[in-house]
């Protein structure tokens, strides 16, 4: 019977993820996670074979963990303009409450190696993208856009703006502004209306 792994997977994504936030993705190595983990390379590669599932884990955990609260922001209100608003601030409270994980989230999937997932990993990204597209779809027909400048603006509101307000912030390691749920709120419910 084989025995079971010595140290989570817990640990070792919340460590490469704490790697990626302070040096980017390249930053992410086996070794530098058992330098800083204390676990063994062994352990590290029982448990991810390879870098780039590795890479892949722990991209897809983080944008998963953001997506859950997202989407059910999205479709939590019966009035499609504070559902809007509440995914706005959504992604702001998230960025504030998690921002190594949010720091992660700004590299983009590419930087994990994307291109070089095995083909269960991008098949799980591309399930999480277009949960994602649906429900920014879904809002969309709710407020009612109909062409493609109303679908621009619903993304714009609930996406978009929202990233600006937090992106400068987290790239500089800056706390973000008291303000800013407030700010990207705000922002959305305007351009819903």
């Amino acid at each position: 019977m084989a025995r079971p792994p010595r140290y989570d997977e817990t640990l070792l994504l919340d460590t490469a993820v704490q790697l990626a936030a302070a040096s980017g993705p390249a930053a992410v190595t086996m070794s530098a996670i058992a330098r800083s983990s204390g676990v063994p390379n062994g352990s590290i590669y029982h448990r991810f074979p390879q870098r780039v599932i590795l890479l892949a884990e722990l991209w897809l955990r983080t944008v998963e963990r953001f997506q859950d609260g997202f989407l059910s922001a999205l479709d939590g209100d019966p009035d499609p303009r504070r559902a809007g608003a509440a995914g706005a601030r959504h992604v702001v409270a998230w960025s504030r409450s998690n921002p190594q994980e949010a720091a992660v989230l700004l590299h983009g999937p590419q930087s994990f190696g994307r291109d070089e997932w095995p083909m269960e990993f991008t098949q799980r990204a591309d399930r999480g993208n277009q949960r994602a597209k649906a429900a920014v779809a879904r809002l969309a027909a709710r407020v009612g856009a109909a062409t493609e400048l109303g679908t621009d603006k619903v993304v714009l509101a609930v996406i978009e703006l929202p990233l600006a307000v937090v992106r400068r912030y987290l790239r500089a390691g800056s706390p973000l502004p008291p303000h800013a749920e407030d700010l990207a709120e705000r922002c959305a419910l305007d351009l819903l209306a």
